[in-house]
């Protein structure tokens, strides 16, 4: 057996799972920064066996069995619905297996909680976008993974992190801390916090009309970047949806702008150049263009008008969270450099103000899509 890890149990934990074979190897595996994963590979006579193997982050997950809950019953409906259109729901979605006391995860001796799901090979993950097709080709597995998940009751799900795209809450927290200011850095950054404060109403939009019932309540992903999808190694389509921690009930505005705010902007997240930031209508309509396709019909007419709204709302959101965890001195991003939440926030900001220059021909490209 070989492990190369600071958890010294790791083929205890590997064992008390229903596994094809015993485990052989087991290595850390992938680039992740939340959890701690590692490839399991199982022998039994001349076959192997593949497994990803991972202690769930419980600082940032508080509630692990809740979590574990919802993968498994969402992986679960969608392991039918891929059987039911024909697919291979082997490779198609995330496969849970269980522990050999049938539960969903285990909880260890020190209290790390573990979870094993079934390798798929023959695949790789994109840690950018390389080209337009690559967009469209994500954009169609979000936009399938939201109708395949449209008739799941999506408030039987649990808040794996409470309040996490509530944006009046995210605002309310920036107010806090600039009232607060405990690093005495809010004179220094007067201009972000007006430009964030001029845009309260837009806080309140989506879950106004989600309130009031106008729009529905949906299965949403909530970190839609591209490398959460497996790409076909063969094929380089978009064949599974991966990193279902923070699947929770929410709306499909969060899912489709989250991914704008991510693969549209012509600039990183940090960059300190805001000259190079902007959004790219280009791709933002190949985006719309796959996610509608995609949703195949699931979509009400007033969630896709609203399209542009989900990707300038998660886009201020986020500027909102870089903006307050730079005030409060930088306790929940990580940070690599002096005033690195600042550059986040201000290329956030630099965005929204884009597409607000923009709002017209965004509009006219999900028409064009509709």
């Amino acid at each position: 057996m070989h492990q190369n890890s600071a958890f010294e149990n790791l083929e205890a934990v590997a064992s008390a799972f229903c596994l094809d074979g015993e485990p052989e190897e087991i290595t850390p595996y992938g680039n992740g920064h939340i959890n701690d994963t590692f490839l399991l590979l199982c022998r039994k006579g001349e076959s192997e066996k593949k497994y990803i193997l991972q202690r769930i982050n419980s600082a940032i997950f508080r509630e692990p069995g809740a979590l574990m809950e919802n993968v498994a019953n969402v992986t679960a409906f969608l392991r039918k619905a891929i059987v039911e259109k024909g697919g291979d729901p082997d490779r198609e979605t995330l496969n849970v297996i269980k522990t050999k006391d049938g539960e969903n995860y285990l909880v260890d001796s020190q209290q790390n909680y573990w979870r094993v799901f079934v390798f798929i090979s023959n695949t790789v993950c994109l840690e950018k976008i390389e080209n337009p097709r690559d967009f469209y080709d994500s954009a169609a597995a979000f936009g399938g993974f939201q109708n395949q998940l449209s008739a799941y009751p999506a408030d039987t799900l649990h808040e794996t992190i409470p309040l996490f795209h509530h944006t009046p809450s995210r605002f309310e927290a920036l107010r806090n801390a600039v009232k607060q200011d405990p690093m005495g850095r809010a004179g220094m950054v007067r201009a972000e916090i007006d430009f964030a404060f001029a845009r309260e109403k837009d806080a309140h939009v989506l879950t106004d009309l989600l309130e009031k019932g106008e729009l529905p309540l949906r299965v949403t992903h909530n970190d839609t970047k591209i490398n959460n999808i497996l790409f076909d190694a063969s094929t380089r389509k978009a064949l599974c949806v991966i990193d279902l921690d923070t699947v929770m009930p929410g709306l499909s505005l969060y899912d489709f702008g989250d991914s704008i705010r991510t693969g549209a902007s012509t600039g990183a997240e940090d960059e300190p150049d805001l000259s190079r930031v902007e959004l790219d209508l280009s791709l933002f309509e190949t985006f719309t263009e796959g996610f509608i396709k995609g949703c195949a019909g699931s979509l009400t007419p007033l969630e896709i008008s609203l399209l542009p709204m989900g990707a300038k709302l998660m886009t201020y959101e986020s500027g909102l969270r870089f903006l307050t965890d730079f005030l409060s001195g930088d306790t929940y991003f990580k940070i690599h450099r002096k005033n690195h939440n600042l550059d986040r926030t201000r290329t956030q900001f630099k965005l929204v103000a884009d597409m607000e220059k923009k709002w017209d021909e965004m509009a006219a490209a999900v028409n064009r899509c509709r």
